[in-house]
């Protein structure tokens, strides 16, 4: 959200909904818990609706969620617009031909990979996740949907830390989230 947003007030009760959970998963990371959030109808109802109404008219035909909590957000997100949704995913998990990404976390190492055919060149996409830390797996999930020609539209997360600086990583993609934590 920017600055000159007036801020929803369903934000509040997001918020409100997400458990900080000190050393997980391991000392010195303050982890945010969506879980808590996706137990309470209302707060998941308003996080999905939130991002449905921003967009909903921006001619998105693909959302990308990472797994896996993005698959959460992700899926109904897509439904609602009328996206296609494609799985991005941890080493093997699917079948068929993938293309993957190797990236750094705050706490180690991973790689996403996603199905070769499942996003083409005239693809607009929307990467969406729980959460931005250091910005790797948003980087990650742009370059494997920029390697088949997608365009990226924009990412969007429930949640950022913004002390950890993953918006800079972003290349100047937008970043839409609903709460901060600083």
């Amino acid at each position: 959200m920017s600055e000159n947003e007036v801020k929803d007030p369903r934000i509040d009760g997001i918020k409100t909904k997400i458990r900080v959970v000190p050393d997980f998963p391991k000392k010195g990371i303050m982890f945010q818990d969506i879980t808590t959030l996706l137990l309470d109808p209302k707060a998941f109802k308003d996080t999905i609706d939130l991002f449905v109404e921003k967009y909903r008219d921006m001619n998105i035909s693909v959302v990308a969620g990472i797994e896996a909590r993005g698959f959460i957000f992700g899926s109904p997100i897509a439904l609602a617009i009328g996206a296609k949704f494609v799985p991005l995913r941890k080493p093997k998990k699917l079948p068929g031909q993938i293309i993957f990404e190797e990236y750094e976390l705050e706490y180690g190492s991973d790689r996403l990979e996603m199905h070769v055919e499942a996003v083409d060149f005239s693809d607009r996409a929307l990467v969406v996740d729980d959460l931005i830390a250091t910005g790797g797996t948003l980087c990650a999930a742009m370059d494997l949907l920029k390697r088949v020609g997608a365009e990226v539209v924009e990412c969007a997360c429930v949640v950022e830390l913004p002390e950890l600086k993953g918006r800079e990583r972003l290349e100047g993609k937008p970043l839409y989230v609903l709460v901060e934590y600083r």
